[in-house]
């Protein structure tokens, strides 16, 4: 493993007690130094903070927690991590979901990849082929194509997998005032990221195509557990339905 720019990763938490599993954190801070971990327990109502908090104690400079006090949803918890990274000297900051279905190892790949000067935003994607271990829910993943399908005629982008929960970018002004306001949106809120992403970019002169890199996985899985639940669909709908609007700057 090379060395690699300096890298603040985002792990939002909401009562993860009974799946949160320490070792793969503590195990990548001592084989990356220059990659951070801040986890962000939004407001949970279990021992999450405690597990998070023996957790960074193994590794004080390269692990710390974010405690909310109310539960305001992965969207805030995220954007609040991100706010607290911009604080430190990162080079580069970016979100991972806490089950680690996308495995850490990929956070080198994607800040290789942000090497080049072009780019500003790496988003895995979970792309099923031949040689590569992606297992996704049936429903879930039918939901997940149709949904990345109108998410990509809204941002005007070829974009594949809006959804993937791991993302970097470069800890830059843009991202600063991409991050500086609440999202409208909170299960989908990555691509109204992407669409402010987009809008800065018109705005400069710039092409987002140019900007943005989807990378397939090697490996996801996923995790028993999920919190999306049924009850959450009109909410997601809603969501569908807001996105052209926001693309536009609405």
């Amino acid at each position: 493993m090379g060395t690699l720019q300096a890298t603040t990763i985002i792990v939002p938490c909401y009562n993860e007690a009974g799946r949160f599993t320490p070792d793969p954190f503590i195990d990548y801070c001592s084989q990356q130094p220059n990659v951070s971990f801040v986890f962000v327990d939004d407001g949970s109502t279990d021992s999450t903070f405690e597990v998070l908090a023996r957790t960074a104690s193994h590794a004080p400079r390269q692990m710390s927690v974010l405690r909310l006090e109310r539960n305001s949803g992965k969207a805030e918890a995220v954007r609040q991590g991100v706010v607290e990274a911009f604080r430190s000297t990162a080079e580069l900051i970016g979100f991972w979901d806490a089950d680690l279905a996308t495995p850490l190892y990929n956070i080198e790949e994607f800040a290789r990849l942000l090497e080049r000067p072009t780019l500003q935003l790496a988003i895995g994607s979970r792309i099923r082929l031949l040689g590569r271990r992606v297992e996704r829910d049936g429903l879930r993943h039918y939901i997940g194509r149709g949904f990345a399908t109108i998410a990509a005629m809204a941002l005007r982008l070829s974009v594949y997998d809006t959804q993937c929960g791991a993302k970097i970018f470069r800890a830059n002004s843009m991202f600063a005032e991409i991050f500086s306001r609440p999202f409208e949106l909170d299960w989908s809120f990555d691509v109204e990221m992407i669409a402010r992403l987009a809008r800065l970019a018109r705005r400069d002169g710039l092409d987002p195509k140019e900007l943005v890199i989807e990378i397939p996985l090697q490996e996801w899985i996923d995790i028993p557990g999920s919190k999306l639940r049924a009850s959450h669909f009109p909410r997601i709908a809603w969501e569908v339905c807001r996105l052209f609007a926001i693309a536009r700057g609405e």
